[in-house]
């Protein structure tokens, strides 16, 4: 599996990258050993993801993650919030 995500930085900035184990490139990014960018804004936080099959298809929604506005990126990572949460509700209600 392959995933595009969204890290959000002690700075309240954020950094997009694509990777093939979600938690190994997380752990990364907290040592210091991820991306430049985010070596200086320790710690992130795993703030948004999105699973493909292919690497092509995770570096393609990277590059146009990428290209969103910072608003545009809130909006996205508050939708997938919001839609996490309305389904263990609705778990819950099954119970």
């Amino acid at each position: 599996m392959n995933y595009t995500y969204i890290l959000r930085c002690r700075d309240g900035s954020l950094y997009t990258g694509w990777t093939n184990n979600l938690e190994r490139r997380l752990a990364c990014h907290n040592e210091g050993k991820g991306a430049k960018y985010t070596r200086t804004r320790r710690p992130v936080e795993l703030a948004y993801y999105e699973a493909f099959q292919t690497k092509e298809e995770a570096m393609r929604r990277e590059w146009e993650i990428k290209h969103m506005t910072r608003k545009r990126k809130i909006l996205l990572i508050e939708h997938r919030s919001d839609n996490e949460k309305a389904e263990g509700a609705d778990k819950e209600s099954r119970r």
